[in-house]
């Protein structure tokens, strides 16, 4: 409890200051301005960038039923809503990519999915994730390769490694899946470092359990590699995901009276930020991608535009998709503890 109050207060000491360092990239921006930007952008192009904002949340949890469904448990597409609100928000609020992946394990588990189940979907699913973003973003070179000399040679750099990252974490939650013993090895060598911190006790005991949970996580290995079809079905919806995503800063740009003509660079510029996100280990790649979005759109507008346009759009994708998930996640666990005071 304590480690989730000092991550939310640095997730808001963050966004404050992320916000504060966007409106000073423009001498000519002011609250006003962007109010009126507001008032006067197109009701029916922000509707659709907040749908497409719920996209970015569902299509993960259609994901995530995807899988659990081929394992043998189906759950509906509410709790799936709720698996991916945890994964959105807790990822948000800590440095690592992955850090909202024990949040989706707590609701899973909690709908009578058992841990190795629960394991090896979401690897499944990180799988995914990855490849889809890596998909998003060569298409976006295909497409426009110019839109990367719009970035400075820092945003380059960023950009470089996101990608870099992107394909390493590809080829580990490939070997977790593809070699079980990899992920037991590493399990065991933190039970063992725990024990030597004097942070784990009985390790002999969680060991014995260790082996009883591999032993199932083989097992839906072993029933995953006979649902090759499913795995298409997983990248198409997190293929969604990320489109979702990016396609929020296209719909803001045309509600607020964008050309439709420089929508594809628009769409292609969110994806290499969307990328270069992953370079750094910040709680919601605060800072690096608003800094990556100014710097790739100042080549398609002027200083003020870029700086409305990133943050509306930003605040939607982000900001408000945040929001979303943690109130689905505080009903998720209202309702949780209401089930368990019935049993």
């Amino acid at each position: 409890m304590k480690k989730g109050k000092i991550w939310s207060l640095v997730f808001l000491a963050l966004a404050f200051l992320t916000v504060w360092a966007v409106i000073s990239q423009s001498k000519s921006f002011s609250l006003a301005q962007l109010g009126e930007t507001l008032r006067s952008s197109s009701k029916g192009w922000m509707f659709a960038a907040v749908i497409s904002m719920l996209g970015f949340i569902l299509f993960e949890g259609m994901a995530i039923l995807c899988i659990v469904k081929e394992l043998g448990y189906r759950r509906s597409l509410a709790r799936g809503f709720l698996y991916s609100a945890a994964d959105i928000y807790f990822s948000a609020i800590t440095p690592s990519a992955t850090g909202g992946q024990p949040a989706s394990a707590y609701f899973m588990m909690q709908d009578q999915i058992p841990g190795a189940v629960t394991t090896i979907s979401l690897v499944a699913n990180l799988i995914m994730h990855t490849l889809a973003l890596l998909t998003v973003g060569t298409v976006s070179f295909v497409l426009r390769p110019g839109v990367l000399t719009h970035f400075n040679f820092f945003s380059k750099i960023f950009i470089g490694i996101g990608y870099v990252m992107l394909c390493i974490l590809a080829i580990a939650f490939c070997t977790l899946i593809a070699k079980p013993l990899v992920l037991e090895r590493v399990c065991v060598f933190f039970l063992k470092l725990g024990k030597k911190l004097h942070l784990v006790k009985h390790e002999e005991e969680k060991r014995e359990k260790l082996k009883h949970v591999m032993l199932d996580y083989r097992q839906c290995a072993y029933v995953m590699a006979q649902h090759k079809f499913m795995f298409v079905k997983v990248f198409l919806f997190n293929l969604l995901q990320r489109v979702s995503q990016v396609t929020v800063t296209i719909l803001v740009y045309l509600a607020t009276g964008g050309k439709m003509e420089h929508a594809v660079d628009i769409w292609c510029t969110q994806s290499f930020v969307a990328i270069g996100t992953y370079s750094v280990p910040i709680p919601g790649g605060m800072g690096v991608a608003d800094y990556l979005l100014i710097d790739g759109l100042k080549a398609l507008m002027d200083e003020t535009a870029a700086v409305n346009l990133e943050l509306i759009s930003r605040g939607m994708a982000f900001y408000i998709s945040m929001i979303v998930s943690a109130m689905t996640v505080l009903i998720g666990i209202i309702y949780t503890m209401k089930r368990r005071k019935t049993k």
